[in-house]
């Protein structure tokens, strides 16, 4: 199977009805965060059907899918990233040397193509599958704090959603300090997109029996965070606990 041949399967499952659907939710209007992209109409259910029979895709085609103009397209190229990935990070694998060598070509890719998941559901649908395992996992890339400080640092919205989404699956296995490190950097982003971005990890750290450190979070920047972030932050505190957060008093 080639990229090509992918294509092909993706274009005929294309659904006009629902291509309409996916152009308004996805804001792809004039000036709108998505502007410009172009939808074939397809459930994500069904991309991953295709992405699955595709899992044993030479890396080398997969930029040919980052590089679609149609967005269905481009996310079966993340998502086959995000299967081949998960199959590296078995733990019979974790220490092997050819396991290392591929995870660390596929972050690599992912990195070069970053732009291409110019979404947040393609960013949301891979970057902590590929990001998020290769934090866990033994790498000769170098820094791994250095290359989530490039991408949070980048002034492109993607890079940056990437840098903080990717830390849920640090936070899932019990080591919120990457998530507390960039909801703290990217805390007064401008847009909305990360300000849901930074409150749902910030989320995530509470739910994995780590309160005290949500609440010591908040007690520093809850005046200041944007209600947005605020609001993703509490959601699943006790209803008492939300009203109070909410109810202190902001500053300019």
């Amino acid at each position: 199977m080639t990229a090509n041949d992918i294509t092909d399967a993706l274009l005929a499952l294309e659904d006009s009805a629902q291509r309409e659907v996916l152009l308004r939710f996805f804001k792809t209007g004039k000036g709108e965060y998505g502007e410009g992209d172009r939808f074939l109409g397809i459930r994500v259910p069904e991309v991953r059907l295709v992405a699955k029979t595709a899992v044993g895709l030479p890396l080398e085609e997969v930029p040919t899918l980052l590089l679609s103009p149609w967005h269905e397209v481009r996310l079966c190229g993340l998502l086959i990233l995000t299967y081949q990935m998960e199959r590296l990070c078995r733990r019979r694998v974790l220490d092997d040397p050819q396991a290392i060598e591929a995870r660390d070509a596929i972050v690599t890719l992912y990195l070069q193509y970053a732009d291409r998941a110019n979404n947040w559901d393609l960013v949301d649908l891979s970057a902590p599958k590929i990001i998020g395992n290769w934090l866990l996992v033994p790498t000769r890339l170098g820094d791994k704090t250095q290359v989530l400080d490039s991408l949070a640092d980048s002034p492109v919205l993607w890079r940056q959603r990437i840098a903080m989404v990717s830390t849920w699956k640090t936070t899932q296995q019990g080591d919120p300090t990457y998530a507390l490190r960039y909801a703290e950097r990217l805390l007064h982003h401008p847009h909305d997109l990360m300000h849901k971005a930074v409150g749902w990890m910030l989320r995530e750290v509470g739910k994995r029996g780590n309160k005290v450190l949500l609440e010591a979070f908040l007690a520093q920047h809850a005046a200041t965070m944007p209600r947005t972030t605020l609001r993703y932050a509490i959601e699943r505190l006790p209803e008492t606990e939300r009203q109070e957060w909410m109810g202190r008093p902001t500053l300019p």
